[in-house]
């Protein structure tokens, strides 16, 4: 893994440097910016790179072109923003709408065409200056709750059009249109130790520090005592006057002896960062917990570039004779700050806690390749994969591949390959390697040379080769079969699959393929007859549905409609 100490030094940013322009865009509603969550805020697996901004708690609101420009992007899909519009505008950037209902007039003609064209319901496309212009102020589609969206609300982000890095939209004038007079809130430090030499208040494990509230509002946690290489971590949020929600906070900055030493603030970064979450939090908390410790130091350097820190990369080397201080500053966007101040001592007193025990067989070297294999069970680690060396459990057990567990992250994929030399070729065409959590296995896009079965997987934990031949399960809550259904606006249909899960689901009016619009959360089928495919009285559907090794299900009914009524 690369990298430079010079990218990371504190010095003169680069960032400072940009002027944004702060009167260029209006808001995306017309309704008060209320925000559910913020630019930076920590998500599973990545950062976030915008703002949602709450709809009412519900759908249908419109949702405004930001400035003038042209939709350079459209991308429907059932996981991550669902539908999607994407604005360039001529000054140089881009503007984000996701979770969108439906886009409004000849933007949505546009999409329900190209959905036909291609047949699928998940399409992208990629448009041209003169194809779709959009002036200020023009409504361009309505908010809704698509894609993995978790409520109603509005997905909306800020981007630089040639390099892609997501930009806080505090910097475009955003920070007033929303009010914020009120400090972070700083709820836990941590402090770690960091070699195995190396106690902390007589623990060789992380422990959570007591902290006291001063008279100015400031925060004095108890004294560190230590004898060699600690770090530490804080839980942090930030509220403001009008969302009245724990939302990420803007900037963390440390301090050793007066000196900055660890630090970051959320003002741009590129999507090949975002993953590097699972770097600056203490991730095995995280998976037990649920509990995101932001850590203030680098056990193995990392490239996120918002981190600016000291050639130690934010680590402490208690020494004798020094009686030290070690000062964390938590801000928001508009300058309200708090801060912690830990009094850190050397000391030599004896252990009482012992670090937590390892039932690990292996090591991995994270900047180097890996690959341990056993029984027919074999996984490769590129270098890389991993941030941190650590202590690998790796075994074979009942036909399962034991890859340690998922408290450790993995940064890129991996191979996990099976060999099976036992079932028939018939069985073989519906096996896939699957991930097993608890009572379920996930599914996982596999591929097979002869006997061998493999994968890429980005999450380590146990594995097998499992076999789908259940067919995926097609149901309709209200029978329609041979019935007048004149007054209904929507066909709808539910659509599962127990294991491999769905591939692929289409529909089909008296031979014609048709639009049927799939939301993951509900796995409900959709069908508007405002497309114009339905016919004047009597009607065939048919619905087939595949899963991701080829079983297959299809569902057919008749029905008649009057069009006129």
């Amino acid at each position: 893994m690369k990298f430079s100490v010079l990218i990371l030094f504190f010095g003169v940013s680069v960032f400072a440097q940009v002027e944004y322009p702060k009167d260029y865009f209006r808001a995306p509603l017309d309704i008060l910016i209320q925000l559910s969550g913020n630019f930076g805020e920590l998500r599973p697996n990545h950062f976030h790179a915008g703002f949602d901004l709450k709809t009412q708690q519900k759908e249908g609101l419109n949702v405004y072109a930001v400035a003038d420009g042209y939709i350079s992007r459209i991308k429907i899909s059932t996981f991550g923003n669902g539908k999607a519009i994407y604005i360039n505008h001529p000054n140089g950037y881009t503007s984000v709408y996701g979770h969108l209902k439906l886009a409004n007039d000849e933007i949505e003609k546009f999409i329900e065409a190209t959905h036909y064209k291609e047949e699928n319901f998940e399409i992208e496309m990629f448009l041209k200056p003169g194809e779709l212009p959009v002036k200020k102020g023009q409504i361009i589609a309505f908010s809704g709750n698509t894609g993995s969206s978790e409520g109603p609300h509005l997905h909306f982000e800020f981007r630089d059009t040639k390099t892609e890095f997501v930009i806080n939209p505090m910097f475009f004038g955003f920070d007033q249109l929303t009010k914020d007079t009120k400090k972070p809130i700083i709820s836990s430090v941590y402090v770690y130790p960091l070699d195995f030499k190396t106690a902390v208040n007589r623990a060789k494990r992380p422990l959570l520090l007591n902290l006291t509230l001063q008279n100015d509002g400031t925060y004095l946690s108890e004294k560190v005592v230590s004898n060699g290489a600690i770090g530490f971590g804080i839980t942090t949020y930030d509220t403001d006057d009008v969302s009245f929600n724990n939302n990420g906070v803007y900037k963390v900055q440390s301090f050793y002896n007066g000196k900055p030493n660890f630090g970051y603030e959320f003002n741009t970064y590129s999507f090949d960062e975002m993953r590097y979450i699972n770097a600056l939090i203490d991730y095995p908390r995280y998976k037990k917990m649920q509990q995101r410790v932001q850590k203030l130091f680098m056990k193995n350097p990392y490239n996120l570039s918002i981190i600016k820190t000291d050639e130690n990369k934010g680590i402490l080397q208690v020494s004798p004779n020094l009686n030290s201080s070690y000062r964390i500053e938590v801000s928001d966007f508009y300058g309200n700050k708090r801060s912690v101040t830990i009094p850190v001592q050397y000391d030599l007193l004896s252990t009482i806690i012992d670090a937590e025990p390892s039932q690990s067989n292996y090591y991995i070297k994270a900047n180097k390749d890996m690959n341990f294999a056993l029984g027919g069970m074999s996984v490769f680690f590129p270098a890389g994969t991993f941030y941190d060396d650590f202590e690998f459990n790796f075994g074979v057990k009942n036909d399962t591949l034991i890859l340690h567990d998922d408290t450790v992250p993995a940064h890129t994929n991996f191979t996990v390959s099976i060999e099976d030399t036992k079932s028939t070729s018939v069985q073989k065409e519906k096996m896939f390697i699957g991930r097993i959590d608890g009572n379920k296995i996930s599914y996982n896009s596999t591929y097979k040379k002869d006997n061998v079965f493999s994968a890429k997987v980005k999450t380590l934990g146990k594995y097998k080769l499992a076999i789908d031949t259940i067919a995926p399960k097609i149901s309709i809550a209200t029978p329609i079969e041979g019935k007048w259904i004149s007054a209904q606006k929507t066909l709808q249909l539910s659509i599962y699959d127990e294991l491999s899960g769905i591939k692929s689901y289409n529909g089909y009016l008296n031979g014609k393929w048709i639009l049927m619009e799939y939301d993951n959360k509900t796995r409900k089928l959709t069908h508007f007859f405002a497309d114009g495919i339905v016919a004047e009285g009597a009607n065939d559907l048919k619905v087939v549905v595949i899963d991701n090794v080829g079983n297959s299900t299809t569902f057919e009914t008749h029905f008649f409609r009057n069009q006129k009524k």
